[in-house]
């Protein structure tokens, strides 16, 4: 049966993390979706699959006035969908951060840097002197990425701190991942170091292959999900021909 996937996350104060985790699990089971959302003090991050009518129900309660209560203003959430449900069981955890990077002493709140929509993306590649980082891991880059991209090699999102450290803060960068969420950390750090020319491919790459068509888009090869899909490519299409055993 065909399943809505809802990919979302957004940084947002959450001191009531604790007590929201165990409403939040209960509400997703009770519309018998699957999947994984994280909570920390910083925000919301995860993905859950279900029906379209119980996804299009999920997303406004998860902003009543029993969970969020309005609080998620800015939320980022891509809509896709999956021959088969992608995930086996419904999962909500409590973390220290919604992306591991450096334990939370990096804020987003503090400044990321400038959004650049994905129909503006190709623009800001060909301008010269911009550098165009894939803040993902390796494995990732690997199955797809931006043509002439950096690939700064991570194992785990937390070593862009020690790559941060060969660029130079006058340079202009354009980051980008797989929904926004790990940009937005990675502006965050560089804007704190005195980086004065950040830019963060709004909605991520999920947003680019969602809005730009084929034939106009910069992005080569696939791009891989954290769910049983494995990857995605133009349009957000199942791409079947990569399986799990591939990647390790």
């Amino acid at each position: 049966m065909l399943q809505t996937v809802a990919t979302l996350y957004q940084f947002v104060p959450l001191p009531d993390a604790a007590t929201l985790a165990p409403v939040i699990e209960g509400l997703c089971k009770d519309l018998g979706l699957t999947g994984t959302l994280l909570l920390a003090h910083e925000g919301i991050n995860g993905t859950v699959a279900g029906s379209a009518e119980a996804i299009a129900a999920f997303l406004p309660a998860l902003n009543g006035p029993d969970l969020f209560g309005g609080r998620l203003d800015r939320l980022e959430c891509k809509l896709s969908t999956a021959e088969a449900p992608p995930f086996a069981r419904m999962k909500v955890k409590r973390k220290p951060e919604i992306v591991t990077f450096d334990g939370g002493a990096t804020d987003p709140a503090d400044g990321v840097g400038t959004y650049v929509a994905p129909e503006d993306w190709n623009a800001l590649l060909d301008r010269p002197g911009v550098v165009a980082v894939d803040t993902r891991n390796r494995f990732e880059v690997a199955l797809g990425t931006f043509a002439g991209a950096v690939d700064p090699g991570l194992s785990r999102f937390g070593e862009f701190r020690a790559f941060a450290e060969t660029l130079d803060s006058c340079t202009e960068v354009a980051l980008f991942c797989t929904g926004g969420i790990r940009c937005e950390k990675a502006g965050a750090y560089l804007k704190a170091r005195g980086f004065a020319h950040v830019h963060l491919l709004q909605g991520g790459i999920l947003k680019y292959l969602e809005t730009v068509p084929e034939a106009k888009s910069r992005w080569t090869g696939d791009c891989f999900v954290f769910d049983g899909r494995i990857a995605l490519g133009p349009a957000l299409a199942e791409r079947p021909d990569h399986p799990p055993e591939a990647l390790r």
